[in-house]
């Protein structure tokens, strides 16, 4: 359990924190070294991101920030999640998410996030935040589905299927759950294929093309859980949600 690495041309990023991918600080702070780390390798070519269990990652640790005084797990888990998303936009190779189940919270960082989507035909995206008494991730939501419908997720709290991100174009494959980690290789195996200087050059150079800037504008939103948490209103859905 925790988050595993299997090292190759092809290297696999596995997270399996029962019972939901809920993850702790500290499993964070493993899941951006990891990916850091493949990336880092020369022999690397490219990443797939994926979980074992019951879906791909339910965001932080609501558990353990709760049961923490003061707002050390608050600053750790912005910290922690802000490393992991960075971890995988700055990934020197492509990173290829496979999603199976729910993707929420800091799971639509990791997505939002990667290169490439492919998901199970049951997979479900969303940012239940707002109910959460925070905020955060829009910004990875928004390389996922247009803008209007970002702001009806985020004020709403409602999710999105695997088959209607595949129409809006950002999820690439939705296949059956058994056949989920066999696809995300052979879009893999197509990627490593290529001239590996080329590649890290591509990924390099449509990084420096976006038009957001995925790091400021994902700091900035975590301001706003500071604000929330401060005027006492995180604590008070966190105990709403338990």
């Amino acid at each position: 359990m925790g988050i595993s690495v299997r090292e190759g041309p092809i290297a696999e990023v596995v997270v399996d924190v029962p019972p939901v991918n809920a993850l702790p600080v500290r499993a964070w702070q493993e899941l951006a070294e990891a990916v850091r780390a493949a990336g880092d390798d020369p022999a690397t070519r490219v990443v797939v991101l994926r979980a074992e269990g019951r879906g791909f990652n339910a965001g932080v640790d609501i558990k353990e920030m709760r049961e923490t005084e003061g707002f050390t797990a608050l600053v750790g888990a912005n910290r922690a999640c802000y490393a992991a998303f960075a971890a995988v936009y700055e990934c020197a190779v492509p990173v290829i998410a496979a999603v199976h189940g729910h993707c929420l919270g800091g799971g639509i960082g990791l997505a939002g996030n990667a290169d490439i989507v492919v998901a199970a035909e049951e997979a479900y995206f969303g940012l239940p935040e707002v109910d959460r008494g925070a905020l955060g991730a829009a910004t990875h939501l928004a390389r996922l589905v247009p803008r209007h419908l970002v702001r009806a997720m985020v004020y709403t709290c409602r999710n999105v299927t695997a088959a209607e991100l595949h129409a809006f174009g950002s999820v690439l494959e939705v296949v059956p759950r058994d056949k989920l980690r066999d696809t995300a290789m052979q879009v893999a195996e197509q990627i490593a294929a290529k001239d590996p200087y080329v590649i890290r050059r591509a990924k390099e150079s449509l990084n420096g093309i976006d038009p957001v800037d995925v790091h400021r504008s994902y700091r900035f939103e975590q301001g706003f859980t500071f604000e929330l948490n401060l005027m006492g209103i995180g604590d008070e859905h966190r105990e709403r949600f338990r």
